[in-house]
């Protein structure tokens, strides 16, 4: 299945041309799912038809859906009290009542994980479309299932559960309980499930694409996009330049607009492959008016976003580690080696990252950003490293 990411920028008009690529692709001949995230129905009133929890079909071939936080937040935690009950009963907890239940905040962005990883798994589906919160956040929802699953394994790892029949004499050794069995299963489910949405977003074939209106604005909130994404090793397919006016007009006051937005483009061309969509001169509204953007249809995935290692061993004694990080500023990245992970920060974005398996054998050397890529320079470890080496 492909996978269509559609973030930028808020107020860029992402909800629209999401709703207009779902159509597009629709109309291609393949089944499609629209997903919308916003608490308020801009996505039904950009294709015209009301959505909600529950999948509607907004046109031939294509379905949307709006998933009900509300309601994923009060059955999970619903389950979650029954599986604890006899903790809870031992502290004397009252228990809480579905209907007393309200979202707490990382609850939209959990119900939208999960409805992105059941659109993939059910295989009923060509290609999907998700439209995303505005860039900032959406960038923080790509990364929370790799975090999350990393919490996970550091807070309950997998080999302690492994000792569960020691369990009581260690905890007769400790003076405090052990966790409870309940507690690893339930950790098992959520790393299983966060797996499967983290297999959906780094698939190679989902990308991400970028919307913006083009102007200064735009183009910082494109190169601080461009670059989470990196990153994140994610994908970026074509960047969308919403609502270009058109370059003959008969209104002079236009031409200072449309001087900085064709300014802009120039340079967006020179770093991104580049669509225009033309400003109709009122908001989108109904299939008509979708299918009039000429949005993009679904094009073949690029290459996926490699970090070779480079062997320089014979000829300068290291191995280099290249990151492409596209947009990033010197003076932004920080790096810190943490055992076998090594911490990136490039401006406002944060990632822990494993080390490949060779280069924990090594130590840290220097690093250099050079045309758009961070290389780190590793030195073998005599004390690991093979001495034929």
């Amino acid at each position: 299945m492909r996978t269509i990411l559609i973030t930028g920028p808020g107020g860029s008009g992402r909800t629209t041309l999401a709703a207009a690529t779902a159509l597009a692709a629709a109309a291609e001949g393949t089944r499609t799912l629209v997903l919308g995230t916003d608490r308020t129905d801009t996505l039904g009133a950009a294709l015209g038809v009301p959505t909600g929890p529950a999948p509607v079909q907004a046109a031939p071939g294509l379905t949307a859906w709006r998933p009900d936080a509300a309601q994923d937040f009060r059955k999970d935690l619903t389950a979650l009290q029954d599986r604890a009950s006899t903790a809870l009963d031992l502290l004397g907890a009252s228990r809480l009542d579905p209907d007393e239940l309200t979202p707490l905040p990382g609850a939209e962005e959990l119900a939208l994980l999960r409805a992105l990883r059941d659109a993939a798994l059910s295989e009923k589906y060509d290609t999907l479309v998700v439209d995303l919160p505005p860039a900032p956040q959406a960038l923080a929802l790509l990364a929370l299932p790799e975090e999350l699953r990393r919490y996970l394994r550091r807070l309950l790892p997998a080999e302690r559960q492994a000792a569960r029949a020691l369990r009581p004499v260690l905890g007769r050794l400790a003076g405090v309980p052990m966790p409870a069995e309940w507690l690893y299963e339930t950790a098992g489910r959520w790393d299983l499930e966060l797996a499967a949405v983290e297999a959906v977003v780094a698939d190679r074939d989902t990308v991400v694409r970028l919307v913006a209106e083009p102007g200064p604005a735009g183009a910082e909130a494109l190169r601080t996009a461009g670059l989470g994404l990196a990153l994140r090793g994610l994908r970026t397919d074509v960047v969308i330049a919403n609502r270009v006016l058109p370059e003959a007009s008969a209104d002079t006051w236009l031409a200072g607009p449309v001087a900085q937005q064709r300014k802009t483009l120039e340079e967006w061309r020179e770093s991104y492959d580049v669509r225009t969509v033309a400003h109709l001169g009122h908001d989108p509204r109904g299939t008509d008016d979708l299918t009039a953007l000429a949005v993009p249809g679904v094009r073949p995935a690029p290459p996926a976003a490699d970090w070779p290692v480079t062997d320089r061993l014979d000829a300068d004694g290291v191995l280099v580690w290249r990151i492409p990080l596209p947009g990033a500023i010197r003076e932004e990245l920080d790096l810190v080696r943490r055992g076998d992970e090594i911490v990136v920060t490039a401006g406002r974005f944060r990632r822990i990252v494993p080390l490949p398996s060779a280069l924990r054998r090594c130590t840290v050397d220097g690093a250099a950003l050079r045309e758009g890529e961070l290389r780190i320079r590793f030195v073998p470890d005599p004390g690991l490293w093979p001495q034929s080496r």
